[in-house]
């Protein structure tokens, strides 16, 4: 049971994880991984060999220990966390060797700093939170199991359609095997995705934005192709979204989780702007589709979409479409670069990255929801944005796709990796 005794330890070993967090992360992975290498079922490999994950656990450790004496104010990280760990099928069984693990590395790192009292401080707060982690998990898995046409862990979907939609963004529409209605789900929520790719010893899952308005037929996933950094040429590309873009077929079997996640639309009647980065914009096209159709109500929405070129532009004709289904409705387009064959108003609306301005000039006049998706530099291009703009975060609603060492979404458990991901 976690003490007061502890609390106060825990809380006097801040300065040492600023100091050393991510050392003890990465020691965690190391040693963890070589005991168990089947764990690498849940994790994607290249936020290892980047560091992304590691950064990501370190930063979330110490959001931990700064709010040991409240644990209620980490009911946004639980919840983002349990989703995520629900869409990897982490078990209770995984939380003991995670703690095994990291109380070894604190001991690694730290050497005769970590005393046998703060050692016993450590494993009462991880075990508490263990023990919070998995309650949630477990709520959430059995409450969607129950919901009709629910189920829990994996189940085979088949490719009915494999669609281009840029040079490097591909969509899959899956089908139930079983012709089961689908249940419900939020506009941005994600699902997981396992596959066993050839030659690769261990099953992999990745987490894929539901690119497609909710319904009860099929989902859809948009997945962007992830090659060699230019920069790094021998680095390896993107292993399951390379599979699936050149391996996966119509008509082949996948295993899908049930959709997951808690970046989805808040209700009310306030407009809603809707920002997205390269593949992050399948997360908000979601959204959009919702706000377009005839269930979602008469809300004005504004949707800039930032994008290397037209070449990488996926969904172009599709949401100029939606933004002619009704009024109320305005699509701004960025590029980072125009080509010669480039026309203003038809394939961009501006060349450019987003900034304020750019976000002031297309702003609602009533006071807006602001949700934004994609990679890290977009995202703090978009939080500076916001922040010269004044809009204050509780009307902010993110998620980036990669680890993110923030305290909304790192993890001190296993921790999945962000989505979607190579």
């Amino acid at each position: 049971m976690l003490s007061a005794k502890h609390r106060e330890i825990v809380s006097a070993t801040v300065p040492a994880l600023r100091a050393h967090g991510e050392a003890i992360t990465r020691r965690f992975y190391g040693d963890m991984f070589m005991a168990h290498p089947e764990l690498y079922n849940l994790f994607n490999p290249a936020n290892q060999r980047d560091g992304g994950q590691a950064r990501s656990l370190a930063a979330s450790v110490l959001a931990y220990a700064e709010h040991i004496e409240h644990p209620e104010r980490l009911g946004t990280m639980v919840e983002r966390i349990s989703n995520k760990h629900g869409s990897l099928q982490v078990k209770p069984g995984h939380y003991p060797i995670v703690g095994k693990y990291l109380l070894g590395a604190i001991t690694a790192v730290l050497g005769p700093a970590a005393t046998p009292d703060i050692l016993e401080a450590w494993g009462a707060a991880y075990g508490q939170l263990a023990d919070i982690m998995i309650g949630r998990e477990e709520a959430i898995e059995s409450g969607d199991a129950a919901r009709p046409g629910g189920w829990r862990g994996f189940k085979p979907f088949r490719i009915e359609r494999k669609v281009a939609e840029s040079e490097v963004t591909t969509s899959f529409y899956l089908m139930p095997d079983d012709g089961v209605p689908l249940p419900a789900f939020e506009p941005g929520q994600y699902l997981s995705v396992k596959v066993h790719p050839p030659g690769f010893p261990y099953q992999q899952i990745r987490q894929y934005s539901v690119s497609c308005a909710p319904n009860d037929r099929r989902y859809r996933i948009s997945v962007k192709r992830e090659d060699a950094p230019p920069n790094e040429p021998s680095a390896p590309s993107g292993l399951v979204s390379n599979y699936l873009h050149l391996a996966a077929c119509e008509g082949d079997l996948v295993a899908v989780h049930m959709p997951l996640g808690d970046f989805t639309l808040t209700e009310g009647d306030h407009p809603v702007v809707l920002l997205s980065g390269g593949a992050g914009i399948t997360a908000v096209l979601s959204m959009l589709e919702h706000l377009a159709g005839p269930e979602g109500g008469t809300r004005e929405v504004v949707f800039l979409h930032a994008v290397r070129g037209r070449a990488q532009h996926a969904f172009a004709e599709h949401v100029r479409a939606l933004g002619r289904q009704r009024p109320g409705i305005r699509i701004g387009v960025l590029y980072e670069e125009a080509g010669r064959d480039d026309v203003p108003g038809t394939h961009h609306d501006a060349v450019g990255p987003i900034t304020a301005e750019v976000v002031r000039r297309h702003l609602p006049e009533r006071e807006a929801e602001f949700y934004y998706c994609g990679p890290l530099g977009f995202m703090a291009a978009v939080e500076g944005a916001l922040d010269d703009l004044g809009v204050p975060l509780g009307r902010r609603h993110s998620e980036a796709f990669a680890p993110d060492p923030s305290f909304a979404a790192g993890a001190l458990v296993p921790a999945p990796q962000a989505r979607p991901t190579p």
